[in-house]
């Protein structure tokens, strides 16, 4: 008696099957990419936040080295504006700085540290650098009704931050220990800055305290000097 022959699958695939491992292969990329695109973006975060965090310190170091170094006899001034924010100018005279500017060697007699409003809100901090002196009382400004040539305007400026959403100093005077939001005395510094900033909507406030070494006015030990009497020498 025959029998059939048992049933033998074709080798191969069938296209069922072609189909659920081409979707399966499809999801598993699918997934590795997601992955990927994950761990980038979140590379590129942490590297971003590094980035600011290295600008931020080295602006703080740049002040600090800045008031560090600053002579005895540097006209220190800050003005303030109250509002939604508050605006300040804090300008440094007495305190040259050669350095070259388009090509140009140039020596600043004042710089000043200036916050800027955006129409976002947001603040910009910009380091500007003045020819002449700039600061009332001084004595380029006595002299200006004899001279026509004299620019108050600054010949150079530096943007050192941008998306502030604010930045307010304050300073200490070392003869009363009180805090103030402005400084105008002349001949005499404050003992410490304290500087309070954000950065961007939701950043965290960041408090700098910077300590200004009395020195001496070399204008007032050279007159010292030229006061004092010499002595005669021996017969």
């Amino acid at each position: 008696m025959n029998h059939p022959a048992p049933y033998r699958r074709a080798k191969g695939f069938t296209m069922l099957e072609m189909v659920l491992a081409l979707m399966l292969m499809a999801m598993v990329i699918g997934m590795v990419f997601r992955a990927s695109q994950a761990s980038l973006m979140l590379a590129n975060t942490v590297t971003e936040s590094q980035n600011e965090e290295m600008l931020h310190q080295a602006f703080f170091d740049l002040l600090g080295r800045r008031f560090s170094a600053l002579p005895g006899n540097t006209r220190f001034d800050l003005k303030y504006e109250e509002g939604s924010q508050i605006l300040s100018d804090l300008t440094l005279q007495n305190v040259p700085l050669g350095f070259t500017w388009g090509g140009q060697e140039r020596i600043a007699k004042a710089v000043q540290l200036s916050t800027v409003r955006r129409r976002d809100g947001y603040l910009n901090i910009v380091l500007r650098y003045y020819e002449n002196e700039i600061l009332e009382g001084s004595t380029q400004e006595v002299n200006a009704s004899t001279s026509s040539n004299i620019d108050n305007k600054p010949f150079a400026e530096i943007v050192l931050l941008e998306d502030v959403n604010y930045f307010e100093w304050q300073v200490m005077d070392g003869r009363t220990m009180e805090w103030q939001y402005d400084w105008d005395i002349q001949g005499r510094m404050p003992l410490l800055l304290e500087l309070k900033v954000a950065f961007g909507a939701n950043g965290q406030e960041i408090r700098h305290v910077f300590w200004l070494t009395p020195k001496q006015n070399p204008e007032t030990l050279m007159r010292q000097l030229g006061q004092t009497p010499r002595p005669t020498p021996p017969q």
